[in-house]
């Protein structure tokens, strides 16, 4: 593991990340999703794509990565480009699960591999919606860890901040942005998949015009043990 730091809006953030093979020429970015780091990542690719160079960060709020303010997906993919240039790395290849898949889409790579991507809004059920409407008409009058007693799963354990995060970046519409991707794109989904469901995988598939759908056996974290098989789909499919 190494640490690099970056500044970004007159703040100085540590990213923790790590590059395997070296040697290699081409590399790929490996992002994961909310609430995960680099090593679900390494752990599941680490062993495939023997000819990239790879290069696995924590997103800043996650794993050994600071984070200083309140941030949304924009700015993730801002900082992200700041990294690479420091490291002195540009990727033609990224793979972004979740939340990851969103900051990837943004930073546009000639070759796009999507796992089981966040970015289209799902709508919330009647008993979400009555615990949204709870929690702000009695957050002025409670603590400010109020907000654990309301917060979904995902942000379990998550500080005040990256809490205020995940409302930011959990209900935007990355439709428009998806249609307006040109480059090569790869979906992966989990066809058991309840965080993203494959709907949003199939309607992420009708909204780019050069991509191609790959439904996998598993949930939400389906490529935990698929790198191999993932590899081999995208070498059968003009990666």
């Amino acid at each position: 593991m190494a640490l690099k730091e970056i500044v970004y809006q007159n703040h100085t953030l540590s990213m923790s990340y790590e590059l395997c093979n070296m040697e290699a020429q081409k590399s790929i970015l490996f992002l994961h999703g909310w609430g995960s780091s680099k090593e679900a990542m390494k752990n599941s690719f680490s062993k495939s794509f023997a000819s990239y160079k790879h290069i696995y960060v924590d997103l800043p709020g996650f794993g050994n990565s600071s984070i200083a303010d309140v941030l949304d997906t924009n700015d993730y993919a801002h900082i992200v480009r700041i990294f690479l240039k420091r490291i002195e790395c540009q990727p033609s290849v990224i793979f972004g699960h979740s939340f990851g898949g969103k900051v990837a889409t943004l930073l546009d790579p000639t070759k796009l591999v999507l796992l089981s991507s966040a970015g289209i809004v799902i709508p919330k059920s009647f008993k979400i919606k009555t615990k949204i409407w709870f929690y702000k008409l009695f957050k002025p009058f409670f603590p400010k860890n109020f907000y654990k007693f309301f917060a979904a799963k995902d942000v379990e354990g998550m500080s005040p901040i990256m809490y205020e995060i995940f409302k930011k970046v959990v209900d935007e519409d990355f439709s428009d942005i998806f249609a307006r991707r040109e480059g090569k794109t790869y979906l992966f989904w989990g066809k058991d998949d309840r965080a993203t469901p494959l709907s949003s995988g199939e309607k992420i598939h009708s909204l780019i015009h050069n991509s191609q759908l790959f439904v996998m056996e598993g949930d939400h974290f389906f490529f935990l043990k698929a790198g191999k098989r993932i590899e081999t789909l995208l070498e059968k499919n003009g990666f």
